[in-house]
């Protein structure tokens, strides 16, 4: 099992928020970025899972404040990339979106967009070699600050292309929750997908 997040490195931009008055309304808490500052990755997610209180440590960003800590992604995504050689001290996890969305629904792109500032500001902290978006609404939020579009999400998986507003490469991969669904649609088996992650990961932070 991957290691659960230090608190002390749960990366809080601001004390509150309400640049979406629905997900603040609905919110338990703002699920903020943690790792190290001077990680090799920045993971960027979709939006916080809602959470499950009966879960000893890994009760999701909307109980813990943390993004990527509940038990299915957030062990899937952190477990994946530490296999691939990016571990707990090599990622700085975060969301495109820092509140859970109500009923678990999609983020809206007015939701995206109002966290978008918050996501260049972890970035331009971190200064990583890559930007790994994990899933549609991840990537699709990355890729806007180049105002570029994103056709076809499955295509763009392990796709990595150069984001000139962050300055760093950015490579795509699949949203945890669906991996195991899309992984045989792309032709991967879990150790394929383990060690494309490394090699395409590899490639671009040398560069």
């Amino acid at each position: 099992m991957p290691a659960f997040p230090d608190d002390e490195r749960r990366n809080a931009l601001a004390d509150e928020c309400r640049r979406c008055p629905g997900l603040a309304e609905s919110r338990t808490c703002i699920s903020w970025g943690n790792g190290p500052l001077d990680a090799d990755l920045v993971v960027v997610g979709e939006a916080p899972a809602e959470g499950d209180p009966e879960a000893e440590q890994w009760r999701g960003g909307n109980l813990t404040g943390m993004a990527y800590t509940s038990r299915r992604s957030g062990r899937t995504v952190r477990a994946v990339l530490a296999d691939a050689g990016y571990g707990h001290d090599a990622c700085y996890f975060t969301n495109a979106v820092k509140c859970h969305p109500p009923g678990n629904r999609d983020p809206t792109d007015a939701e995206l967009s109002n966290c978008r500032p918050y996501l260049v500001e972890e970035v331009e902290a971190v200064e990583p070699a890559a930007v790994v978006t994990t899933g549609k609404h991840a990537t699709k939020t990355v890729l806007a600050l180049d105002d570029a579009a994103l056709d076809g999400f499955l295509d763009s998986v392990l796709d990595p292309r150069r984001s000139e507003a962050l300055g760093v490469p950015v490579v795509p991969l699949l949203h945890p929750s669906y991996q195991e669904v899309w992984l045989s649609r792309l032709g991967y088996d879990r150790g394929a997908y383990v060690d494309a992650i490394a090699e395409t990961v590899a490639g671009v932070a040398d560069t």
